[in-house]
């Protein structure tokens, strides 16, 4: 087929004259083929964008070639730019830091540090816990009522700071000493019941009940040690053995320990005969203050001679003698939450509280509280204390431990706050003074639900008396 050449209209002569050539396809620009609507076009391979890709958090691993060493760097940094751009360093065989290094894996992650993209990543979380703990309210103190939610009058009740008349059974009964009778009032139904009545030569000088709460056990003005069955009201056993009235009693589990205007302890054991089991002598004034730990092992005794002396199940002499205080040592307990921790109070020449280890004898604290320390209670549902004082301020003390910040100070007794003693349940406490009432209050939470104490304060309006 003959192919069709394009002429011009020139006049004769000037064709043969003139000569067309090529001019090369650089010097024009490139017009774009634009495709048709109706037609698709398929390419052989997708090349995608490496601008979005993240291949920067992989490394290639270079093996040393033995046919190119010191041959082709150039060529390597060339391909290395066109894989992952300008940005990564040359490359230096064993440079620290460097995003090629020889590897045993052909490629290599790297985490990138930047922000959490995700609401439920590992940090966002963190963040969020930090900003509730932040925006989390500070916790509310417990209210405690500054009033008694009941007043029962205890006439007869004695205004003597040696003496401890008033208990609390785990049975849920008050024993309480007037004068020369004891008075039993039962928490749960408010009935008084008279234990008993010493009669005209004798009085009553300390009460204190057995753990389990049948037995009552009842210091004389004589020196005697009387034991009753409260459920009964029948006297099970008397012990002497004192040369003078019997001012504080303490049990532990077998064992009743009574101290003395004599200046002795005595250990009384009620399955053996006799009146008593072992004498403890090393205060030399009378003995107003005796408790036992609560696992048996040691047995606290403070004395009018300044002194706390600790002493064990088979001891004949004191382990520690502790004589810091600068006055009569009435007040002791020990903590129910750690062992060998005891606390002690002076009287009114010294005022301060003090915490002691007995393993070693060192005193680990000490707050002076103003006041003569009457008495010291330690809860049990909280690591918390309370306090009762006489002179001058006659005002009863909560105390955290081991902080010792005030919890509350609560008044009302016009006398020395001279008696205390706690419910069963650990929740109240009641206190007696010479102003002859017995007062109760709501300090401590309960063991199970911590919740605050609510303002019954309009109880008090109504007395009642104790007999």
């Amino acid at each position: 087929m003959e192919s069709r050449k394009s002429r011009l209209n020139l006049p004769a002569g000037m064709e043969s004259s003139l000569r067309l050539d090529s001019i090369p396809a650089a010097h024009f620009p490139a017009i774009p083929k634009t495709p048709s609507p109706s037609k698709t076009t398929y390419g052989d391979r997708f090349i995608p964008c490496r601008s979005s890709s993240r291949l920067q958090n992989f490394a290639l691993a270079e093996k040393p070639s033995p046919t190119k060493e010191g041959g082709n760097d150039a060529y390597s940094r060339l391909l290395r730019a066109e894989l992952f751009g300008h940005d990564p360093a040359p490359y230096s065989p064993g440079a620290q830091g460097s995003p090629i290094s020889p590897s045993k894996n052909l490629f290599r992650f790297k985490t990138v540090h930047s922000a959490p993209s995700s609401p439920f990543s590992v940090t966002s979380v963190a963040a969020y816990d930090t900003a509730l703990e932040v925006s989390t309210p500070p916790k509310v103190p417990r209210k405690i009522a500054k009033t008694p939610h009941k007043v029962l009058d205890a006439p007869s009740l004695q205004d003597d700071f040696y003496l401890n008349l008033v208990d609390w059974s785990s049975q849920n009964a008050l024993a309480v000493g007037l004068g020369t009778c004891v008075y039993l009032w039962s928490a749960t139904t408010s009935k008084v019941t008279k234990l008993c009545d010493l009669g005209n030569r004798d009085g009553v000088s300390a009460i204190q009940w057995s753990r389990e709460g049948s037995y009552l056990a009842i210091g004389t003005s004589l020196g005697d040690v009387q034991i009753w069955d409260g459920t009964r009201c029948k006297k099970i056993k008397s012990m002497g053995g004192h040369l003078t009235r019997t001012g504080v009693l303490a049990w532990n589990s077998c064992i009743l320990s009574s101290g003395s205007r004599d200046k002795n302890i005595l250990h009384h054991d009620l399955r053996v005969p006799g009146d008593f089991v072992s004498k403890l002598v090393g205060h030399r004034s009378e003995v107003c203050g005796l408790k036992w730990s609560h696992d048996d092992r040691e047995l606290a005794s403070g004395g009018n001679d300044n002194q706390l002396l600790i002493w064990n199940q088979r001891s004949q002499s004191p382990l520690l003698k502790l004589t810091e205080h600068t006055a009569a040592v009435k007040a002791i307990t020990w903590s129910p939450h750690q062992h060998s921790l005891v606390a002690s109070g002076g009287g009114t020449a010294d005022r301060c509280i003090r915490f002691w280890n007995t393993c070693n004898g060192n005193m680990l604290n000490c707050v002076d509280t103003g006041s003569q320390v009457c008495n010291l209670a330690w809860s049990k549902n909280v690591n918390e204390l309370v306090s009762t004082h006489g002179y001058s301020q006659n005002q009863i003390m909560v105390w955290k431990y081991p902080s010792l910040s005030k919890v509350a100070t609560l008044t009302g007794h016009t006398l020395r706050v001279l008696y205390l003693a706690m419910s069963p349940d650990g929740q109240t406490i009641v206190t007696g003074a010479g102003d002859e009432t017995l007062r109760f209050w709501n300090v401590f939470p309960s063991l199970k639900t911590p919740a605050p104490v609510r303002d019954t304060g309009v109880w008090s309006l109504g007395r009642t008396h104790i007999r």
